[in-house]
């Protein structure tokens, strides 16, 4: 999780690109000032975002402070706290709608807080009550989201099936089930989100192509405007994006998951 805030008045408008996380933002500003546009919707305020939301941009203005805690779930722990995510998948969707009265109280919570610190102590404490006894994701699904981080997306369905145990098709219907997303949409979104921090890094677009395992700069072109609707360009210059170093400072060093999860964006 990472604590975002900005004093002095503003205006939003920036594009926000996918990550292989459900994520939530929690509208910590004066007033519910953040809007979130996803293709066919529109939220206010507190929201879940789901893996593959496509073109998505954070709007809004206000008149005082702006202050937001993100907290990214990688899909198996997102099952545990969430439920199966199928219907999530791809959209962005009010946080009262996935965690119903539940998630009013956690609002009023972290706005009473004194620090950044009491708000993460705060947040940890409203996901571990709201674990599962026995999450609900098969070991082999678990498996298979792991296999793909480790290969940054590039491994085949039936190399996975074959590792798991499971026939292709079995794989194929209990991922999708369970994580909202094919084996195959999953893959390609865990590469796109390590090309992604490529080009955010500085890196030349043909030479992210040819790290990340496209077939050329016209594939990668092809799978950054599927997955955010603009350019690799774009993508590289989005400021969403380009904080993340900051906010999880050890996560996007090497590409490989942060060994201490907690971070705080110093306020502007």
């Amino acid at each position: 999780m990472a604590g975002f805030r900005q004093r002095a008045p503003a205006r939003a408008d920036i594009t926000m690109v996918a990550h292989p996380s459900v994520t939530l933002f929690v509208d910590l500003s004066d007033e519910d000032s953040l809007v979130y546009d996803a293709p066919g919707r529109r939220e206010c305020g507190s929201t879940a975002v789901g893996l593959a939301p496509g073109d998505l941009r954070l709007g809004g203005r206000a008149a005082g402070r702006i202050e937001c805690l993100q907290i990214r779930l990688s899909p198996v722990l997102a099952v545990a706290l969430l439920g199966e995510s199928t219907n999530l998948s791809g959209t962005v969707v009010s946080l009262e709608d996935v965690w119903g009265r539940d998630a009013g109280r956690a609002e009023e919570r972290l706005r009473a807080a004194a620090s950044w610190d009491e708000r993460f102590t705060i947040a940890v404490d409203v996901l571990g009550r709201r674990m599962s006894a026995r999450p609900s994701l098969d070991p082999e699904v678990a498996a298979a989201w792991g296999m793909m981080l480790t290969s940054r997306g590039r491994v085949r369905v039936d190399s996975l099936a074959d590792e798991v145990g499971w026939s292709r098709k079995r794989l194929w219907s209990r991922f999708r089930s369970q994580i909202g997303l094919t084996p195959k949409h999953a893959a390609r979104l865990v590469r796109f989100d390590h090309a992604a921090h490529l080009l955010a890094a500085g890196n030349a677009a043909a030479q992210v192509a040819a790290t990340s395992g496209y077939v050329d700069q016209a594939h990668l072109h092809r799978e950054v405007k599927a997955f955010t609707g603009v350019t690799p360009t774009g993508v590289a210059a989005a400021p969403w994006l380009a904080i993340d170093d900051v906010a999880w400072p050890t996560s996007f060093a090497d590409l490989t998951p942060s060994t201490s999860p907690i971070h705080q964006v110093p306020a502007k």
